[in-house]
C-alpha cells in the first residue's frame, strides 16, 4: 500500500512537472513572438519632422505609406536651413553646415557663388533678416523630382523686400538615417531657377 502511494506521487510529480514545463514552454514562445512581432512594426516605423524649423517636434509614422512625407519634409527643412538667416556670423555658418549635411555638391556650390558674391557678408553689414514661407512642393516621387516654390522676406533697416523663390532639383535615398540626415534623403542637382523680387516697402526713417 505504502509502494502504490509513492507511485502515485510519483506519477503526480512527473505530471505537474511536465504540465509546468508546457506551461513555461508556452508562455516563453508566446512572449517571442510578441516581442518579434513589435521588432518588426518598429522597423517600418520612422520619424517624419513636422516643421523643418522644430526638429524636436516628430510624428510617427509608417515608411512605405509616408516616404512622400518624408521628402517633403527633407526639401522644406533645407530650404528653411538654406535661406533663413540672420546678421550673424556664428548662426549663419551654423544653419549652412546643417544644410549641407541634405544636399550633395550642387549646395556646396551655390554656397561657394554666394560667398563669392558677398551675399552673406551684406547680410551683416545690413543686419538683414532673412525668412522664408513654403508655397507648395511638387515631388514626382518615381523620377525622384521636385520643385520648391516660395516667398522670401528681406529685412533690412531702410526697407522689406519679399522675392520669389523656385527651385528644383533630385532626391537619392541613402542606406541608413543620421543625426545629421534623419529622412536618409540626399538633394542632387539642386537649381534656382527663380529668385526674382516681387515688392519692395520703403520704411519711414525713424
Amino acid at each position: 500500500m505504502i509502494v502504490k502511494n509513492i507511485e502515485d506521487k510519483i506519477r503526480l510529480a512527473t505530471r505537474l512537472s511536465l504540465c509546468s514545463f508546457i506551461l513555461a514552454f508556452a508562455i516563453s514562445l508566446s512572449v517571442s513572438i510578441y516581442a518579434y512581432r513589435q521588432v518588426s512594426d518598429s522597423r517600418k516605423s520612422i520619424y517624419v519632422l513636422q516643421d523643418g524649423n522644430s526638429p524636436l517636434l516628430a510624428r510617427r509614422t509608417d515608411l512605405e505609406i509616408n516616404r512622400g512625407a518624408e521628402y517633403r519634409a527633407h526639401i522644406s527643412r533645407f530650404h528653411s536651413l538654406f535661406f533663413s538667416l540672420i546678421p550673424d556670423e556664428n548662426f549663419i555658418e551654423s544653419q549652412m553646415r546643417q544644410a549641407m549635411y541634405l544636399i550633395d555638391e550642387s549646395g556646396v556650390q551655390q554656397y561657394n557663388n554666394l560667398k563669392e558674391k558677398n551675399f552673406f557678408s551684406s547680410v551683416l553689414s545690413s543686419s538683414a533678416v532673412l525668412t522664408i514661407h513654403m508655397d507648395s512642393i511638387t515631388l514626382d516621387e518615381k523620377r525622384g523630382y521636385f520643385r520648391y516654390y516660395a516667398t522670401q522676406r528681406i529685412d533690412r533697416r531702410s526697407a522689406v523686400t519679399l522675392r520669389s523663390l523656385v527651385t528644383e532639383g533630385h532626391l537619392r535615398d541613402l542606406p541608413s538615417r543620421s543625426e545629421n540626415n534623419p529622412h536618409a534623403v540626399l538633394i542632387t542637382s539642386w537649381k534656382t531657377l527663380e529668385n526674382a523680387d516681387r515688392s519692395t516697402i520703403e520704411k519711414n526713417p525713424l
